[in-house]
């Protein structure tokens, strides 16, 4: 009897109960999350970090003078080398091979564009540069 009591409470009381939908919602904003979130995350990640950058990115370790070494000496090598190529090459890029130096230049138009395949004869070393169409 006891049973059939409860029994009978429990479904005369489950009609009194509220549930609802459980639904999952991203906290990272890069995966559908608010955007708000953002600022939180990132600080949270650096505080954590426990990885320091040794490495000097901006070279504030220089000083004045040799930094305007290095640009000069930047300066003078492109300088160089746009006479080089003019000189070679004349009046642009035009298809044919070319040697300048220990490089072998190799200009020719293909469907992608302008080919310029580099081979390096001291090492071997080759690259290839693309310019679209």
């Amino acid at each position: 009897m006891k049973r059939f009591l409860f029994t009978c409470l429990l479904l005369v009381f489950s009609g009194y109960t509220y549930s609802q939908q459980l639904v999952y919602t991203p906290k990272n904003p890069n995966f559908g999350g608010n955007t708000f979130n953002y600022q939180w995350l990132l600080s949270s990640a650096n505080a954590q970090n426990s990885f320091t950058d040794n490495t000097d990115r901006f070279g504030s370790d220089r000083s004045e003078l040799e930094d305007f070494q290095e640009s000069l000496n930047r300066q003078l090598l492109g300088q160089l080398t746009r006479s080089v190529f003019d000189s070679e090459l004349g009046d642009g890029l035009q298809p044919g091979t070319f040697n300048i130096g220990d490089l072998l230049l190799e200009i020719f138009e293909s469907g992608e564009g302008l080919v310029i395949n580099i081979l390096d004869t001291t090492t071997g070393e080759q690259t290839q540069i693309i310019v679209p169409n």
